[in-house]
C-alpha cells in the first residue's frame, strides 16, 4: 500500500501515522500538514517526532501546506494541550520539512502514480482542496480518499451540529465532496461506537513497555485527564487511527452505505455540518450524485489489536 497523510499533528494523529509506519505491507510515502489541531508550526514538529520515535527519522518527507482555512479564522482544537502531545517535551527532531509545499507536493506525487496512492486526510481539507482545485486530474488519479471528518447526521465534537476537522474549513470540504475522488468517510459518529478504548485497554498498551507504548502514555495524557473529567471514568478516543487502520485493513469495516454528503457551509449555527442523504437522492442536488461511502460501524477489538501490535 502506497499511502500519503494529510494531518495537523497531535494527539491522536500521531498514533495513525505510527500505525502506518509500524504496519507490513504499508509504505507512507508522505506527510503533509494542515492548519487545525495547534499551532501549524507546532504540529509539523510533532509529525517529525512522530516519525523519529519509529524510528524512520529521514525517511517520511513532511511537506508544509495551508496555515489557514480557505476563509475563515484559523481556532485551535481544545483535547490535546497547547503543544498538541500533552505537554510530553519532545526535543526537536533531526529532520526538517521539505521546501517544497505541500499543495505542489500532493499534486506532483499523486499525478506520478495515478491509480497507485491512498490518502488519508485526518486534517480539516484545506490542503486536499487547494490542491484539486489547482489540479483537478489529481481526484481521478487518487485510488482512494479516506476522510476523517464530520458526523454521519448527528451531534458534534465542536458544535451540536459540527465536527473539527469541518467546521474549521466546510468550504474546502465542499471542494472536496464534489471533486470526484473515490471516498470513503470516517465520522465522529463512527469514533463514539468504535474508535474508544477503555481503561483496560490503556492499561494494556501502558503495559507493553516499549519505547512506542511509553510515547503513546505520554501523547495520550491530556486526552486522557479530559475525558476523567467530562465522562468519570478514563477512555481516548481514536478516529485518525481507526481511520488509517480501515484503510489498511478493510475488512475492519462492519457495516457502510453509500451516500450522498453535502456540507453546510452558509449557516451559522449549523456552520460545518455534514448532511448524509440516501444514495439513491442524489439526482436532488446537481454535482451531488453519491460521492462517499459512509462506515457506520468497525470492529473495535481488531482495531486495537492492530494499535497493541504497532505499539509493540
Amino acid at each position: 500500500m502506497r499511502l500519503i497523510i494529510d494531518t495537523d499533528t497531535a494527539g491522536d494523529d500521531c498514533f495513525s501515522l505510527l500505525l502506518a509506519m509500524k504496519s507490513p505491507g504499508v509504505t507512507l510515502e508522505a506527510v503533509t500538514i494542515c492548519n487545525g489541531n495547534v499551532d501549524f508550526d507546532q504540529q509539523a514538529e510533532n509529525a517529525l517526532a512522530t516519525i523519529e520515535a519509529a524510528g524512520m527519522s529521514g525517511e517520511v518527507p513532511v511537506y508544509l501546506g495551508a496555515r489557514k482555512p480557505l476563509l475563515a479564522d484559523w481556532e485551535p482544537a481544545q483535547m490535546h494541550g497547547a503543544d498538541g502531545m500533552s505537554g510530553a517535551g519532545f526535543p526537536p527532531a533531526r529532520q526538517r520539512p521539505e521546501t517544497q509545499h505541500a499543495v505542489d507536493a500532493l499534486i506532483e506525487r499523486i499525478m506520478a502514480a495515478p491509480g497507485e496512492i491512498e490518502m488519508i486526510a485526518q486534517a480539516p481539507l484545506t490542503n486536499l482542496a487547494l490542491a484539486v482545485t489547482k489540479e483537478p486530474r489529481i481526484a481521478k488519479a487518487l485510488k482512494h480518499l479516506w476522510i476523517m471528518g464530520g458526523t454521519d447526521n448527528s451531534v458534534g465534537n465542536v458544535t451540536p451540529c459540527a465536527e473539527f476537522n469541518f467546521y474549521i474549513d466546510p468550504e474546502a470540504a465542499a471542494i472536496v465532496f464534489r471533486a470526484g475522488f473515490e471516498i470513503t468517510l470516517s465520522t465522529w459518529t463512527l469514533t463514539l461506537k468504535s474508535a474508544v478504548f477503555d481503561g483496560d485497554q490503556l492499561a494494556r498498551l501502558d503495559a507493553l513497555g516499549t519505547p512506542l507504548s511509553e510515547f503513546h502514555a505520554k501523547v495520550s495524557k491530556t486526552p486522557r485527564a479530559v475525558a476523567k473529567e467530562r465522562y468519570g471514568r478514563v477512555i481516548c478516543t481514536y478516529p485518525d487511527t481507526l481511520t488509517c487502520a480501515c484503510a489498511i485493513n478493510p475488512d475492519l469495516i462492519t457495516a457502510a452505505r453509500g451516500a450522498v454528503v453535502r456540507i453546510e457551509t452558509g449557516g451559522t449555527i449549523a456552520r460545518g455540518f455534514s448532511a448524509v442523504h440516501p444514495a439513491k437522492l442524489g439526482a436532488r442536488w446537481p454535482g451531488y450524485a453519491e460521492n462517499a461511502r459512509v462506515i457506520e460501524t468497525a470492529d473495535n477489538v481488531a482495531f486495537f489489536s492492530m494499535v497493541e501490535a504497532a505499539l509493540s
